[in-house]
């Protein structure tokens, strides 16, 4: 079981932006793939991007393509969500989450692992 922290959360104002860090503890496999998720107040869990530890191919859900970027950093166990020209309705918790799934998939029940999750309020 991979252990998962989340940091980097905060309020800042529309058209702002942050940077979301997510740590793990213990061993992430090659083909093992590392998403965000977010869920927003009186909402259901839902994808917003991830990336495939070995190949570091991305993908993300549309609201975000052009805002938010994830990136890892393999030594440092490590992945990023930058994300840029945030909007109101990004205000969610956001959680990072493990799958080793073969293939990439966007659904939550396909993630094992799970961090906490940091609160991002867009609001002005």
């Amino acid at each position: 079981q991979v252990q998962l922290a989340e940091s980097g959360g905060g309020l800042v104002q529309p058209g702002g932006s942050l940077r979301l860090s997510c740590v793990a503890s213990g061993t992430i496999y090659s083909n093992d793939f590392v998403g965000w998720f977010r869920q927003g107040p009186g909402k259901e869990r839902e994808f917003v991007a991830a990336i495939n530890w070995r190949l570091a191919k991305t993908w993300y859900t549309d609201s975000v393509k052009g805002r938010f970027r994830i990136s890892r950093d393999a030594a440092e166990n490590t992945v990023y969500l930058q994300m840029n020209n945030l909007k109101v309705e990004d205000t969610a918790v956001y959680y990072c989450a493990l799958s080793k799934s073969a293939y990439i998939d966007y659904r939550p029940e396909s993630y094992n692992d799970w961090g906490q999750g940091t609160q991002v309020t867009v609001s002005s």
